[in-house]
């Protein structure tokens, strides 16, 4: 009991959680098989290391703030055929980040960009990435909040600061001069120091009405494009699709006139 009791100390000591769940079943098996003493203390570190890897993930996973856990493993890119399933399982490699790229997904609504999007966010939270999501609504709203409290420099860093930054839903509503501004200085920030993913259903073209200035919209473009790969999505609503499964369209009965 006394070296338990100095074993759990020192493991709580040092911050080992899984450790002493398992070192009973463990030392038993160590026991029974005959392991050695380097052999039982490296299981016992690896299982501490992977759980501590698992926390931290679930850690990183609540702070990005992801509308939900869907992988691309989930994404029906044959239902997509228009989305190259190869280049986006090279993207998921998260080389884009380390080059500090950006990832732009244009289609209409219901494709699968912000699934693609939140897959990409997965994968680099996996891979030690820090990752913020939100939607540009929530941004904008956010931005003004702070502007009004006075509080806008800080709440900018919290934009620029993760190694992932996932901006959903571009263009659904248009920005006043202000937002589209603190947009630009967003942007501006993580130019070449850290990585954007965009879904947005307007074209490039249509951008200037989205930032109400078409100048506004050029400078943010030239450095959203500078370094990134843009996936043109082409297709129909998953949405709809789950619709007409369930029968809510049926084509309408023709009915022979005499």
């Amino acid at each position: 009991m006394i070296v338990q009791e100095r074993l759990t100390e020192a493991c709580q000591q040092f911050g080992l959680v899984r450790i002493p769940e398992i070192i009973h079943a463990h030392a038993e098996e160590a026991a029974k098989q005959n392991i050695s003493y380097l052999e039982f203390l490296d299981k016992l570190l690896q299982e501490e290391t992977l759980a501590k890897n698992e926390r931290l993930i679930r850690t990183k996973t609540r702070m990005a703030h992801l509308p939900y856990h869907k992988t691309l493993d989930q994404f029906e890119f044959n239902f997509q055929p228009s989305i190259d399933e190869r280049r986006i399982r090279d993207f998921a490699t998260l080389r884009f980040a380390e080059h500090k790229e950006n990832l732009v997904f244009l289609g209409p609504p219901g494709v699968g960009k912000t699934h693609l999007a939140v897959s990409l966010g997965i994968e680099a939270i996996k891979q030690g990435h820090t990752v913020y999501f939100i939607t540009a609504h929530d941004l904008v709203q956010t931005l003004q909040q702070a502007y009004l409290n006075n509080t806008i420099k800080r709440k900018i860093k919290t934009f620029t600061k993760p190694s992932l930054l996932i901006i959903d839903e571009i263009g659904y509503r248009k920005m006043d001069e202000a937002a589209a501004h603190f947009f630009y200085q967003i942007v501006s920030e993580r130019y070449e120091r850290g990585s954007i993913i965009l879904t947005s259903n307007k074209t490039y073209g249509a951008w200037g009405e989205i930032f109400g200035d078409t100048v506004l919209a050029t400078a943010i473009l030239d450095r959203l494009l500078h370094h990134s790969n843009t996936i043109n999505i082409k297709g129909e609503s998953y949405r709809i699709k789950e619709k007409k499964k369930a029968g809510y369209f049926r084509p309408e009965s023709t009915q022979e006139t005499n």
